[in-house]
């Protein structure tokens, strides 16, 4: 019986573990002086619909942040910090007023997915350019951004697989079949007219949302 009492106490302690790692992994930092209290534990740093004023050197304690979104910061320029933080994933610079990104970005060779949404003054020719030399980003948002075609260098990506337009201005499905490894396209909230929706059955080769 002390045997079984001890198995079971030892699964618990596991167990308890685990889930104790999970919740840190999970927990998502809203203040940035709560956050630099622990850097190197932070995963999740949301400072979005704030005045942010972080230092490179505040930037890069940041060592193990895999999702950051400065939405809504009013940001005319990025932190070129921030492209040194290479464990990044997922990334959301949406409703700010920067023109282009940093070539710099270029450098988050773990970024897998970026948000670029509500973003009027973008310059988004020079903006694809430098993510298309993302190697595993894989998942683009330009929603709400007034568009009403897509560049060329659109097709510059070799790994994208999502794409979002939803809420722009598209009266037809982009011409980018020729991005391989597409398998989603979002474009709810176009004025693409029904005729052209039923072509979502055709094969493109990934799959259209309306």
């Amino acid at each position: 019986m002390k045997k079984l009492n001890y198995t079971f106490a030892f699964i618990f302690l596991i167990s308890n573990m685990i889930f104790g790692q999970d919740n840190e992994k999970n927990k998502e930092f809203n203040s940035l002086s709560e956050a630099l209290k622990n850097p190197e534990k932070v995963i999740r740093l949301n400072l979005s619909n704030q005045e942010i004023n972080v230092t490179d050197e505040q930037w890069l304690q940041f060592i193990n942040l895999e999702y950051l979104t400065l939405k809504n910061d009013r940001l005319k320029q990025i932190p070129i910090a921030i492209t040194k933080i290479k464990s990044l994933k997922v990334l959301d610079l949406s409703g700010n007023d920067f023109i282009k990104l940093p070539e710099e970005i270029s450098n988050l060779t773990n970024l897998e997915e970026i948000y670029l949404n509500d973003e009027k003054n973008m310059n988004l020719p020079k903006t694809l350019s430098t993510l298309a030399k993302l190697p595993n980003l894989k998942t683009l948002h330009l929603e709400n951004d007034n568009l009403s075609k897509l560049p060329n260098e659109i097709l510059e990506f070799k790994s994208l697989e999502n794409l979002y337009l939803n809420q722009n201005k598209f009266k037809k499905i982009p011409e980018i079949q020729t991005l391989d490894h597409l398998k989603y396209l979002d474009l709810k909230g176009n004025d693409i007219k029904p005729e052209l929706q039923d072509m979502k059955n055709l094969n493109f080769g990934f799959k259209i949302n309306f």
